[in-house]
């Protein structure tokens, strides 16, 4: 995709400076653009990219492209997946594993995708987004600080060199990342000796709405069907047959798709040999600079979570970034992003690796027991829930943080039910109703004891009404819930007043006759937030 470009200048000023245009760069840029944040992305490829690399995105990430206006442009793009159906040594399927909660953040679960369609879609909201500009062909020469306390991003432009200047550089530009080596920041994990090869193909029959895992240990492979006949094959490679970033023969790759289909030439998109790493950034910020996504960590493919990761790390950075630049939000808030997110995404690394291992082992020993293993726990109410409802994956919730008040309900995502909007005369999203800042739900009780509480975080309001009952409207909104999914997401919070995060995680909640001091991170940068009286 070719792009337009600004006609170089010597210097220019803004508040955020995003090194990268891949998925997870123009996440971050669309996240804070959507907040009034002045934002330039800088890439150092011509065009957005061709190669169809991450394919799988999830109802968490959608619900992060609706807050930055774009979960409509992106449904367009996406099969509405369904999970992910594993096979054993033999071929059998013997489960599929899916959400628990259909539809719990306001979008189908696991939905297959082309990345190219993405930045497709990303870099053309972009450069129709006010305040935000991209530069492609823009290649960041190094870092320096500025008399004004800003960093410079030194530049090559088509020969002409060039100074950014941001008070915050967000380093998103890969597994070799340019960022994270001019400050000397290393990684620690391993690389897994197996090589991969990755065929994106056309023209493909399979139409199944869920990925493929075949545990066979003569050859573990994984397909997963895409839209309008494209498809992702990967294979676990024999000794000799390929070595990492060996671009693949053509007679290998169709002899390893022969058991499924014939293809010719011209139905190979991309063919690719890779090794899998599974490693992370031994730290995430250095003074006004943050990694995100894969130039702070890396991961096998086995969870589907590489991508939706990276913007879990967009989700949880840019609205404090726009806080702390509005105001909202001392600057000591900016070290809860790693705080927050680092546990989770190790968590997410070692399971991936986790899953390569046992899923795509070569023992036949090891495939005979572990299909033993899952066979008798399939056997038994609480093995199926386990592997159907994927309860081996690490639950997405922060223990410290930007979080005050009683341990356990803070720090836990809130879903997106559909709820009945008093003040709208509607049925909507929670998100639509409460927009994308601070909110302040009073479950069962007033909110309005409480807002004052919350001070310059200027949220918005809400009652939440209870018990198949309907509180007075008059002069305040209230949410009804239509379905079970509101009562559900709520049904800890009963008799409190929860503080939520423009992330949608709990930062507090409490007896109306008992708020919390949000002290800490908490504590506003204009002025601070009033202590409870006695």
């Amino acid at each position: 995709m070719q792009t337009q470009q600004p006609p170089p200048t010597a210097e220019t000023d803004c508040e955020v400076a995003v090194v990268g245009a891949g998925p997870v760069g123009m996440t971050a840029a669309a996240l804070l653009a959507a907040r009034g944040v002045h934002v330039v992305v800088l890439e150092r490829e011509p065009r957005t990219s061709d190669e169809p690399k991450a394919i799988s995105i999830d109802d968490e990430a959608l619900r992060v492209y609706q807050s930055a206006g774009l979960a409509g442009r992106l449904l367009r793009i996406i099969v509405p997946g369904t999970g992910t159906r594993y096979y054993d040594a033999t071929g059998r399927p013997v489960f599929h594993a899916g959400s628990p909660w259909p539809f719990r953040h306001g979008y189908p679960f696991k939905n297959p995708f082309a990345q190219p369609d993405l930045e497709r879609e990303l870099h053309g909201h972009l450069v129709e987004a006010p305040g935000a500009e991209v530069r492609m062909s823009t290649t960041v020469t190094g870092l320096a600080g500025c008399p004004d306390g800003r960093t410079g991003l030194r530049c090559r432009q088509d020969g002409t060199t060039s100074l950014v200047r941001a008070r915050y550089v967000l380093g998103c530009d890969g597994g070799r990342s340019t960022v994270r080596e001019l400050l000397g920041i290393g990684m620690t994990g391993r690389s897994h000796d197996e090589v991969w090869l990755v065929a994106d193909v056309l023209g493909d029959h399979h139409d199944q709405r869920y990925g493929m895992h075949h545990g066979d240990p003569a050859r573990p492979h994984v397909i997963v069907p895409g839209r309008d006949g494209r498809c992702r094959y990967e294979f676990l490679l024999h000794p000799g047959e390929g070595s990492p970033g060996q671009r693949p023969d053509f007679a290998l790759v169709r002899r390893l798709l022969a058991p499924y289909r014939d293809i010719a030439p011209g139905q190979v998109e991309r063919a690719v040999n890779y090794r899998f790493n599974a490693v992370v950034a031994d730290r995430w910020r250095d003074g006004a600079v943050f990694l995100l996504g894969d130039a702070a960590h890396m991961m096998p493919p086995f969870a589907g979570q590489g991508l939706n990761s990276g913007v879990r790390d967009a989700a949880n950075l840019a609205w404090k970034i726009a806080d702390v630049l509005a105001g909202r939000l001392g600057e000591s808030a900016l070290d809860t992003y790693e705080t927050e997110r680092r546990p989770h995404v190790e968590a997410t690394v070692r399971l991936s690796a986790r899953l390569g291992r046992v899923v795509m082992t070569t023992s036949p020993r090891l495939a005979r027991q572990r299909d033993r293993l899952i066979g008798a726990a399939m056997r038994t109410e609480h093995g199926r829930a386990y592997f159907e409802h994927m309860r081996y994956r690490p639950p997405h919730v922060y223990t410290e943080g930007l979080l005050a008040g009683e341990p356990g309900l803070a720090g836990r995502m809130i879903g997106q039910p559909r709820v009945f909007d008093t003040a709208a005369h509607r049925i909507r999203l929670l998100d639509e109703v409460l927009g994308t800042g601070w909110a302040l739900l009073g479950v069962g009780v007033d909110p309005g004891e409480a807002a004052a509480l919350a001070g310059p975080l200027a949220p918005a309001v809400a009652e939440v009404a209870v018990d198949d009952r309907m509180p007075s409207t008059r002069g305040h909104r209230v949410l009804v819930d239509v379905d079970g999914g509101l009562d559900a997401e709520l049904a800890g919070y009963r008799g409190r007043v929860v503080l939520l995060r423009p992330d949608r995680f709990v930062a507090a909640a409490w007896r109306p006759a008992g708020p919390p001091a949000l002290a800490g991170p908490l504590r506003l940068a204009r002025r601070p937030v009033p202590e409870p009286v006695a």
